[in-house]
């Protein structure tokens, strides 16, 4: 196999009734992101937590203390002390901190980006669902008037007592078969549309009606591989964490560095006073006990985590490629066998001529039109597991 292949089905490959003729599946999808409630809601809870994390970060607020001591025995003037002191944690913990803050953010933007992958995955899923349906409409459109054609020519020859009452009602229950296959082909566009609008806000999108190019690339596992480690939200979600959790390693040793207290200190009596500078340490004996290992424990969960998941995807990924290539491998012999047969059309043509009788021409379409449908249903299959490939383009 050569390091890059391009599987191009159709030349340009997969030509769909379905689609508006202003939009494409990409300003679709971009419209539905726009528009989808949870997305802008997930994007409010980012920036909350955002906040919150920096919040965490800050200095601590000043503190003003003081004593007036007017009561007592003594023989001095009113005592009066007071003093306004600001504390820290060591000055390196804070840029440490500021760190894991933004490691914290990545996190963030990668289990949201994982979220809009999803839902945009589920929304393309129901667009070529959408477009596929549309195409199958088209053709129920076409054989529902081909047995409409039979039926009628059935009726003129019972009405001639040409032949009889099995034949009739057989073209019957074959054209009332094909009109409830066409409504429920509607039922079922209706019902997808409506999740569509849903996923899009509750906004209508518009009803699909021309025809568009969707056009499937693969390349080789090995380079699409690569550009999935690079893109793909569930493995950059693994690292963000990884990365956070070192991190957390870094600031817990940190701090275990002292906190810092400065200030100004007022304190005596009318004519008698003493004024300088505050300052403290803490002790760190007790607060910081185990919390380095402990986030050292969780690094280490975090590295083995992150290697047998993307050892998983990786699975999962070649899996879904090997079943590309099984169903590209076994649509093409179809497509190969089937292009240019023109059966159907060259076997009503037969049947209208006399060359064969009703139930053996309708034997005979069954086979063809389950054909026909065959294809189609592997094209279909083709285009979702192209979407799954390539979800991380999304």
């Amino acid at each position: 196999m050569n390091k890059t292949i391009v599987f191009v089905i159709f030349g340009c490959l997969f030509f769909i009734n379905g689609f508006s003729q202003t939009k494409s599946i990409d300003e679709l999808l971009n419209e539905i992101e726009q528009n989808n409630t949870e997305l802008k809601g997930y994007q409010s809870f980012i920036e909350s937590r955002q906040l919150e994390n920096k919040s965490d970060n800050n200095l601590p607020d000043p503190e003003l203390s003081g004593y007036y001591l007017p009561y007592g025995d003594n023989t001095t003037e009113t005592y009066l002390e007071y003093q306004i002191s600001q504390s820290f944690e060591f000055p390196s913990v804070y840029a440490v901190r500021g760190k894991w803050n933004d490691l914290k953010a990545q996190q963030l933007q990668t289990t949201y980006a994982k979220k809009r992958q999803e839902l945009l995955l589920n929304a393309k899923t129901l667009l070529i669902a959408i477009a596929f349906l549309q195409k199958q409409k088209h053709i129920e459109n076409e054989r529902r008037t081909q047995n409409k054609q039979v039926f009628n020519q059935i009726q003129a020859l019972f009405n001639k007592e040409q032949v009889g009452i099995l034949d009739l009602n057989k073209a019957k229950i074959a054209w009332i078969q094909e009109q409830f296959v066409v409504e429920q082909i509607k039922s079922d566009i209706q019902i997808l549309n409506a999740k569509l609008e849903t996923l899009n806000g509750g906004k209508a999108i518009e009803v699909l009606t021309s025809e568009i190019i969707l056009p499937i690339e693969i390349e080789t596992a090995e380079n699409l591989w690569q550009e999935k480690s690079a893109k793909e939200p569930s493995l950059l979600e693994l690292k963000a964490s990884e990365a956070a959790s070192f991190q957390k390693v870094k600031l817990e040793k940190n701090m275990i560095l002292p906190n810092v207290a400065l200030g100004y200190n007022y304190q005596g009596v009318s004519g008698s006073n003493y004024s300088g500078f505050y300052g403290g340490l803490t002790i760190p004996l007790w607060n910081s006990k185990n919390k380095v290992k402990a986030a050292q424990a969780n690094y280490e969960y975090q590295q083995s985590n992150n290697e047998v998941m993307t050892t998983m995807l990786y699975t999962q990924f070649q899996e879904t490629f090997n079943r590309y290539q099984l169903m590209l491998e076994k649509y093409n012999e179809y497509q190969h066998t089937m292009t240019g047969l023109n059966s159907e059309k060259l076997l009503f043509k037969a049947y209208m001529l006399g060359e064969y009788s009703f139930m053996d021409y309708y034997v005979e379409l069954q086979f063809y039109r389950n054909a026909s449908d065959k294809m189609l249903q592997m094209e279909k299959e083709l285009q979702l597991l192209q979407a799954q490939l390539l979800k991380h383009q999304l």
